[in-house]
């Protein structure tokens, strides 16, 4: 009797599942960073996909540039296609000006850098909006968020280089030194990301943690939530040194979290001066955040410039491709702050963040139900060497005539962008429930794309 009531209920829940509401996918890329479109998986690995470091590193540097500070911004702007860099140069140890330079490349730069005038008093911080130049306000285009006087601080400028304070103080106060701001265009707000240094009940001692508000005018804001806490999976006294270079890629928000470890050598049996490195932080409602504890961008190889850190602060999508930008530290947290805090460059081709990916027994991951309103589709995926193909299956999981496995080309290319064709067209199937199967073989997959 125990095993047929098992049976109905497992009936039950595969009836209620085929018949549950499905998920409407809109145009535009679909990350399989998560498991939100993965129902079920077989012989599938997920793996996180590090970009390259630039072999011109490091772009900006501590003895030419300047540099002291791990925070940048690098925008290209939409008329003259030239990249522009925002960084922190000193004044002192506990203040910092804003420079900037330009390059045709986002490589190689105009110097030498130009110190621009202050809003008022800066202490840290280096980032920049551009909200472009259909901007209703010309002269408050561009943002700069910084930290002074115990808060986030809001200077506007109408080119990026003449700035002024949009309020006189603090629009978010909280207690540790590093902030930003990142315009949200899924949900039409701003968000602010801030570092507090506290205790609390899930670690020992103080440490530095990431709490996040959002804003409609940059001037009011919502009570901060935490959203990077230390917790039982992480090792030793793990501290976050906030997190910034959002990307908003489809229906996902996809960022850079900063990880600290000052409790660690750069060298084994070498003075305990920190480390640090990045991990990946997404979002799909801009409110919850998920968070690897694998590094995307780990530290670099012994006796480099980014040895003892590497943290990326933006991200810029060029071409195909996706330009990092992080501040490199040579030996640890503390150690030469005016000489070997630098920026480099890493890259990778867009939206490779991590791959669903399957080896010589082939493998395969199905979506929940959903529905589409596209006319075709690509795949971002690496299968040289190997094969991918998609089929489409009713909510009952039988393959659609014209869209199985069999009636699908095969995919062997390495590409961010290459078509999944059928027999016959997927406009076909607009506003039909159905799921999308895919069968690897000695292939990655990191994305799909609706046209």
């Amino acid at each position: 009797m125990a095993e047929i009531g098992l049976t109905m209920i497992l009936l039950i829940g595969t009836v209620c599942a085929a018949f549950s509401a499905p998920t409407t996918l809109n145009p535009g890329p679909h990350l399989l960073l998560d498991d939100y479109l993965i129902e079920s998986s077989a012989r599938i690995t997920r793996k996180v996909n590090p970009p390259r470091r630039d072999p011109a590193n490091p772009v900006v540097t501590g003895p030419e540039d300047k540099c002291f500070q791990p925070y940048v911004t690098v925008l290209r702007d939409p008329q003259t296609r030239r990249f522009r860099i925002w960084y922190g140069v000193p004044e002192s140890a506990s203040q910092s000006h804003l420079a900037y330079m330009e390059s045709k490349d986002g490589i190689h730069w105009i110097r030498p850098h130009q110190v621009l005038q202050d809003p008022g008093r800066i202490q840290f911080g280096a980032c920049v909006l551009d909200e472009g130049p259909k901007f209703p306000d010309p002269e408050k285009r561009f943002k700069f968020a910084y930290w002074d006087d115990g808060g986030l601080q809001i200077a506007t400028s109408p080119d990026g280089l003449c700035w002024k304070l949009l309020a006189d103080g603090p629009v978010l106060p909280h207690n540790h030194d590093i902030n930003n701001i990142f315009r949200d265009p899924i949900r039409s707000r701003y968000t602010a990301n801030v570092s507090v240094y506290v205790s609390g009940s899930g670690w020992t001692g103080q440490r530095r943690v990431t709490m996040q508000s959002t804003s409609s005018d940059l001037i009011h804001w919502t009570e901060p939530r935490y959203i990077i806490t230390p917790d039982e999976k992480d090792e030793g006294e793990t501290q976050f040194y906030c997190m910034g270079g959002i990307l908003a890629r489809g229906d996902l928000l996809v960022g850079m979290v900063r990880v600290l470890r000052d409790d660690l050598p750069a060298d084994p049996g070498g003075p305990v001066a920190g480390i640090g490195y990045t991990t990946l932080i997404w979002s799909r409602d801009g409110i919850h955040w998920q968070r690897d504890r694998e590094p995307f961008l780990n530290r670099g190889r012994a006796g480099a410039w980014d040895h003892a850190m590497s943290w990326v602060d933006c991200q810029l999508p060029v071409g195909d491709e996706v330009f990092l930008y992080y501040g490199g530290y040579a030996r640890g947290h503390k150690v030469e702050r005016f000489t070997e805090r630098q920026i480099g460059l890493a890259r990778m081709l867009r939206d490779r963040y991590a791959a669903r990916e399957a080896g010589a027994v082939p493998g395969s991951l199905r979506t929940p139900l959903v529905t589409l309103d596209a006319k075709a589709m690509t795949l971002n995926a690496d299968a040289v060497g190997g094969q991918i193909r998609v089929q489409i299956a009713d909510p009952a999981g039988k393959p659609v005539p014209g869209y199985s496995f069999a009636d699908c080309a095969p995919i062997s290319a390495d590409s961010v962008a290459v078509p999944v064709k059928w027999k016959r067209p997927l406009s076909g199937l607009k506003g039909r429930p159905i799921r999308l199967e895919f069968r690897l073989q000695r292939a990655k997959l990191f994305a799909f794309d609706l046209r």
